[in-house]
């Protein structure tokens, strides 16, 4: 047996965007699309702490890029090979193909199966099946080029519209949250022109944004280890200016400019310990009922009076990303490097232990 290592899958933002080129899509958008990928590109700059930090625990560490993982996966050890994929999608994006590709080969993994890669990938999809776990989820509409597939609930509230497969929680647009669904279908019309995507239809729900992020560091590891924070970044949602301005190749443009500024992180328990406990409670829904483990992040809306409401789960969250890095700061005491070593470490300690 070849000494045990930890394969990192990753799809970078310049091979996305190539792709979509071929495809026809403008190059303005397709940026916006592909800067979705910024955290491979971040991440790559720590490769090379990646590596020292395994190699500190006796593993090896290889970052691979997707289009060249179907053939170091054929050809890897079943018995001394972990795969952790950075990036999901099943669209725009790639990566949901990582973990169908490491199950094809008998490979084990860090995360969830490939069937959750690609249902978190459809928001509209993944809303029923979240609701259908009793989840307090917005229920909600789907539109195309300004055609209802199903419409949206009555909202004295008004509505927020997003794009079903692209991203995630944003609106894209400041006005992504409407009073009318005229205007809802109008944005459906603009997202298909600029996307090719259709659109979910929520009702608005009240609330501070927040984030849970979950990172296994012992296979064993439980809602105890939620990390819950409110995320303050001044606006009431992300938009695609504001997603751009914090990662990537745009993120680091911004802090050459000072113009970075990252998003305040509050513990939700300080303020709203009962709310804490409902996220946890959801958390701990997701990971019986949905086979959400090993590393996850769940987007919320919370409310004054403790009301949560459950935006998407991400079974690739951002790992460079400051909200996680702060997470693994504070959860486990690690930098990500030896954050994510310990992790894989220990799953491969258990692996052998077991056999």
């Amino acid at each position: 047996m070849s000494s045990p290592r930890l394969i990192l899958v990753h799809e970078p933002e310049k091979a996305c965007l190539e792709r979509l080129l071929a495809d026809g899509h403008a190059p303005e958008r397709a940026a916006e699309i592909a800067s979705y990928l910024a955290q491979s590109t971040d991440l790559a700059h720590e490769f090379g702490a990646l590596a020292s930090a395994f190699g500190r625990r006796g593993l090896g560490f290889a970052a691979v890029e997707l289009d060249d993982a179907a053939d170091m996966l054929a050809k890897a050890d079943l018995a001394a090979t972990l795969v952790w994929t950075l990036t999901d999608g099943i669209a725009y994006f790639r990566g949901g193909a990582a973990p169908a590709l490491a199950r094809l080969n008998g490979l084990k993994t860090i995360g969830a199966d490939d069937s959750l890669f690609a249902l978190c990938q459809d928001k509209f999809r993944s809303g029923a099946v979240l609701g259908a776990l009793g989840l307090p989820v917005p229920q909600a509409g789907l539109a195309r080029n300004g055609q209802w597939l199903v419409e949206p609930p009555v909202s004295a509230a008004g509505w927020f519209v997003k794009p079903n497969r692209l991203g995630a929680k944003i609106g894209i647009w400041p006005d992504s949250r409407c009073g009318d669904l005229g205007h809802a279908l109008e944005l459906s019309r603009r997202v298909f022109a600029a996307y090719r995507d259709d659109v979910v239809v929520q009702p608005y729900v009240a609330g501070r944004n927040a984030r849970a992020s979950l990172l296994g560091l012992r296979p064993d590891t439980g809602v105890e280890a939620l990390g819950v924070a409110f995320v303050e970044s001044g606006g009431d949602f992300q938009t695609m200016e504001d997603s751009l301005a914090l990662y990537g190749e745009t993120g680091e443009a911004a802090k050459a400019a000072g113009k970075y500024a990252e998003p305040l992180l509050l513990p939700v328990a300080e303020s709203q310990p009962v709310a804490d406990a409902k996220v946890r409670a959801i958390a701990e829904r997701l990971m019986s009922g949905l086979g959400l483990r090993d590393v996850f992040s769940i987007d919320l809306r919370v409310e004054p009076d403790d009301t949560v409401h459950l935006i998407e789960f991400e079974v690739c969250p951002g790992l460079p990303c400051f909200d996680f890095r702060a997470y693994c700061r504070s959860q486990w005491g690690l930098g990500l490097a030896d954050a994510m070593a310990e992790t894989a470490a220990n799953r491969i300690t258990a692996r052998t232990v077991a056999s």
